[in-house]
């Protein structure tokens, strides 16, 4: 269900993207997913990685479609999500991380007086994602120009979501673009929306909240809402890894 590329081989990759998911500081990311509904994680992806997956993005055998912004009210610039099979490093990151996830999330669903459980790994979720008629892979590239932003959002693609997702920014802030800040807002009840910027370099992740998560108040936990985009880019090219879990209806 997570096919790979069978043109590459795939050893070396698996063990080395294993490994730097594995050795993340997931004792500090899981409290501040906790307290925030994002964490940022330096230095996932090395400087080659990134230029070789943001190369991939004219490459039309490798997308299912593209989508222009602009033309959906989204913002600015555009994105396509990627077919099956999927590139390695995407298929290999999406895999690593859902096991570190899937206790986060399901945590997060009981806190929040949810039923659903999350499996334990990925393809069984893959399984349950294309049970309810979610068929079509959800990684996706992103590409921003100059005057190019993403209007906040979230990405459900179906009535099965799980509840985080990873974002990987592929270009150098400062020499191949500026601004093109990424940012979430969260919005507690009867509260205005809070607003945070994260501050990313070439090759760093951001775990974050696909869409809500639970805030532990007096009487117990109560859901807040997140939505996630990109302010204008002033200068250059932006590129930006998505890791959605869940597949797309």
């Amino acid at each position: 269900m997570n096919a790979r590329d069978p043109r590459l081989p795939i050893a070396g990759v698996e063990r080395s993207l294993a490994e730097r998911v594995d050795s993340i500081d997931w004792p500090r990311v899981e409290p501040e997913l906790d307290a925030d509904g994002a964490a940022v994680v330096p230095r996932l992806l090395e400087p080659d990685d990134c230029a070789a997956l943001a190369s991939l993005y004219d490459d039309d055998a490798r997308f299912r479609s593209r989508v222009v912004m602009a033309r959906h009210g989204f913002g600015r610039g555009e994105y396509r999500y990627f077919a099956r099979p999927l590139p390695d490093t995407v298929a290999l990151l999406r895999e690593a991380f859902y096991p570190r996830l899937v206790a986060i999330a399901n945590r997060w669903q009981a806190a929040l007086g949810s039923d659903v459980r999350y499996p334990a790994t990925h393809a069984d979720f893959i399984a349950r994602c294309h049970a309810a008629g979610q068929r079509r892979p959800t990684p996706l590239l992103l590409r921003y120009g100059p005057g190019d932003y993403n209007c906040l959002h979230q990405d459900l693609y179906g009535d099965v979501v799980f509840p985080l997702q990873v974002v990987v920014l592929l270009s150098a802030p400062g020499r191949d673009f500026d601004g093109g800040e990424f940012v979430m807002t969260e919005q507690r009840p009867r509260m205005q929306s809070r607003p945070m910027v994260l501050p990313l370099k070439q090759g760093d992740a951001a775990v974050i909240a696909v869409s809500q998560r639970p805030v532990q108040g007096t009487r117990g936990s109560y859901r807040v809402n997140l939505r996630h985009g990109v302010s204008r880019v002033r200068a250059g090219s932006r590129h930006t890894l998505g890791i959605v879990f869940h597949d797309a209806a």
